[in-house]
């Protein structure tokens, strides 16, 4: 498996931090039912916010398709994400199509509106994944349940920022690398997912490749 970097790896104290999650929960009457994926994610936004990070959330849910659906909105998962964090969670609105002004401080975090309101998203246009780029000084992902779809938000934004996998994501990683690459034997591999076909086509994200100039 390529070499990945890690938040061992970069200095987030006073920079803005871009960080993707799979916020993709579920809500029923705009409360969130399961916080499975949230509290996962814990442990890295609070890494980061303890280390001085200006946290900025990016995350989808549901498919939009590039329109502003009110019943797509990420506003509901803020609370949630909130509780779980101990922590203050700003919600920014935003459709898109043209870059949102964000007032991030060090020690706070922001949760940006559903990034499937704009149509080149899941196109990983090039264009979005620049927008996307502009908003903080270092990329972090820690959503490896989306991390096998090349869109602007988990590939594209990679190649404007200096790119770091998340504690979630480093663990899945880490046990890929062992089960690949130095399995205990005897070994049983059972694999599974509702989208197989994209599951089987998973990719790495995290690249141990220069700091873009």
């Amino acid at each position: 498996m390529p070499a990945f970097r890690t938040l061992d790896d970069v200095n987030v104290s006073g920079k803005k931090t871009v960080i993707r999650l799979d916020l993709n929960v579920p809500i029923k009457d705009g409360v969130v039912t399961d916080t499975t994926r949230i509290d996962r994610v814990v442990p890295t936004l609070k890494e980061l916010l303890d280390k001085g990070a200006a946290v900025i959330v990016l995350a989808h849910f549901d498919r939009p398709k590039g329109k502003v659906i009110p019943e797509m909105s990420l506003r509901p998962v803020a609370p949630a994400l909130e509780k779980a964090l101990g922590k203050p969670v700003s919600f920014v609105f935003t459709d898109w199509q043209s870059s949102p002004s964000i007032d991030a401080q060090p020690g706070t975090v922001t949760l940006m509106e559903n990034t499937r309101y704009h149509g080149g998203e899941e196109k990983n246009d090039e264009g979005f994944a620049r927008m996307l780029g502009g908003l903080g000084d270092i990329y972090i992902n820690d959503a490896f349940s989306a991390a096998h779809r090349a869109h602007s938000s988990t590939e594209g934004i990679a190649r404007h920022l200096p790119s770091y996998a998340g504690r979630a994501m480093e663990a899945e990683l880490r046990a890929l690398q062992s089960a690949l690459e130095n399995p205990q034997r005897p070994l049983v591999a059972v694999v599974a997912a509702p989208k197989f076909p994209q599951s089987s086509n998973c990719s790495a994200i995290c690249r141990a490749s220069p700091t873009p100039s």
